[in-house]
């Protein structure tokens, strides 16, 4: 199994102030901004190296990610990694009697496919497989 981390999701609650940081202070570039509808989030990728940085700010109060500020505050939401076969890794993992959040791939940002692995399968970490449009 070929895997690699793909981004650091890391929540906030306004995009813009989080760039400050990250983009302004740090000086990292930011490649790629777009709203998911489909997850009520508006992100932003910042490469570091070959992962990146994704920052998630939601579109709206009932956004899993506004739930998610409102009960942790900001912080890493998630860590991604990249699949080459994402729908066999799902079958493996529900298999190895993993609880999955989504147990069919949906589009996400870029055109990706993704599905995220609840925490308690996973040590206390939202896990989300991505796999790259090209492969996909």
């Amino acid at each position: 199994m070929n895997m690699k981390v793909e981004h650091i999701g890391i929540a906030t609650p306004r995009l813009e102030e989080a760039l400050r940081f990250w983009r302004d202070a740090l000086g990292l570039e930011v490649k790629h901004t777009e709203v998911v509808e489909d997850q009520g989030v508006r992100v932003a990728m910042l490469p570091v190296g070959e992962p990146r940085i994704e920052l998630l700010e939601p579109t709206g109060a009932d956004s899993p990610v506004a739930k998610f500020l409102e009960k942790r505050g900001p912080g890493i939401h998630h860590v991604a990694v990249r699949v080459a076969d994402i729908r066999a890794t799902l079958s493996r993992l529900k298999d190895e009697g993993a609880r999955l959040i989504d147990e069919e791939p949906r589009r996400g940002a870029g055109g990706c496919l993704v599905a995220f692995v609840h925490p308690k399968s996973s040590g206390g970490v939202l896990l989300e497989l991505v796999e790259h449009a090209a492969e996909s």
